[in-house]
């Protein structure tokens, strides 16, 4: 297994940014997290992290959860 590619990566963080201006909180394996701290520990290990996005009532994100797969 490889890691993800640059442009991959790129793209994940201004995605994940942008949720964060939103309001939107980060966690990687259960606990708070930002998304240098993510974008860092996920896209550079040969790990697989799965997003769970968890919505309000109303269906709008409020959390995305990062938790390792094991395989």
């Amino acid at each position: 297994m490889t890691s993800i590619s640059k442009s991959d990566a790129d793209a994940l963080k201004s995605q994940l940014e942008g949720m964060e201006k939103q309001g939107v909180k980060l966690y990687l394996n259960g606990v708070p997290s930002t998304t240098e701290f993510i974008i860092s520990n996920c896209v550079n290990e040969d790990t697989v992290y799965m997003p769970d996005y968890v919505t309000d009532e109303h269906g709008k994100i409020k959390e995305v959860r990062y938790d390792r797969i094991l395989l």
